[in-house]
């Protein structure tokens, strides 16, 4: 039986945290054996936050280790590069001329921007149809999200409904989300929820003394029976069975309990960091899974964008 497709895309705006790996990376290691997976990075929405040449060129380099370190398996999945595959901004015009501006000023990220009274680019008030194109070129039929991402993939299958109804075809799937239930909430060092935006992260790469000092820096609750900050991210690296007894001992004793937290989550994180880092003195090795993932993305993409072509009636030879 063949394989459904999953496609997602992950922003190079910066490094990762525990949050980000608890809540989804690692559930895109055990997905790459159960679908046929494409795992994009999205360089081009990007673009509405980083517009610094070297910073980019570092973050797109850096997603691509990330996920390499983490496991992806060049061999099970296809690990692209937005920019590279042109299809997608062609698509998105296409998608453009069939969508009203009242559709698209229902967007989560268009109502936050406009609530803050910010001046909106015209990447930020468009990106739902960027999006669509991402997932819409490659025949997606699920599409991995958190909660507070569901209108992403509406927007994508309203689409694809809407160009099969105006062109009078069947060009496009509709594609399905995939809700994370079991998704973890980490809270960040200072109990709000872990997030580049609050400061509050502990890189998913950290160095040991990085980790020392973000662990050192959460904040602690003495109302309760243990510091639920420091328990809380600590369960995400122990089981909760063999962190009760060290909790009951050191009642009170906070510091012991950082200390304790510290040296269980380099136990975690130092064999990743060990790969990601054999993988920076590799970086040629990197470049080739790219450059072999935007080969297999973009046969895809050429061949169903030579569908859409037909259908709006532009391909005349």
């Amino acid at each position: 039986m063949t394989k459904k497709i999953l496609l997602s895309g992950v922003k190079p705006t910066g490094r990762p945290h525990i949050g980000n790996y608890f809540g989804a990376m690692r559930q895109f290691v055990a997905m790459q054996n159960l679908y046929q997976s494409l795992y994009m990075i999205a360089d081009y929405h990007a673009l509405n936050f980083i517009q610094d040449k070297k910073e980019m060129e570092e973050n797109i380099l850096g997603v691509a280790m990330d996920y390499l370190a983490l496991g992806l398996d060049p061999q099970k999945s296809i690990i692209f590069k937005q920019s590279d595959i042109s299809e997608h901004t062609e698509l998105t015009w296409i998608f453009d001329t069939i969508t009203t501006m009242p559709y698209l000023m229902r967007a989560h990220a268009y109502k936050d921007a406009a609530a803050k009274d910010n001046e909106i680019n015209v990447g930020t008030f468009n990106y739902p149809m960027l999006m669509a194109a991402d997932i819409l070129l490659y025949d997606t039929d699920v599409v991995p999200v958190g909660q507070d991402q569901k209108q992403h993939i509406e927007y994508a299958r309203d689409t694809a409904q809407k160009f099969n109804n105006v062109f009078k075809s069947e060009i496009f799937k509709l594609p399905q989300e995939k809700i994370l239930d079991d998704v973890a909430v980490v809270p960040g060092t200072d109990g709000r929820k872990m997030s580049k935006s609050y400061d509050n992260t502990i890189p998913l790469f950290a160095t040991e003394a990085e980790i020392k000092k973000a662990v050192m820096s959460i904040v602690t609750d003495s109302s309760g029976e243990k510091p639920e900050n420091v328990f809380a991210i600590h369960k995400l690296v122990k089981p909760e069975s063999e962190l009760s007894a060290l909790y009951d001992q050191n009642k009170g004793n906070y510091k012991a309990l950082k200390e304790a937290l510290i040296s269980d989550l380099e136990d975690f994180i130092k064999p990743l960091r060990e790969k990601r880092e054999q993988l920076e003195h590799d970086k040629e090795y990197v470049l080739d899974v790219l450059r072999e993932g935007d080969k297999r993305a973009k046969a895809k993409a050429e061949k169903k964008m030579e569908e859409v072509r037909e259908a709006i009636g532009v391909k005349l030879y």
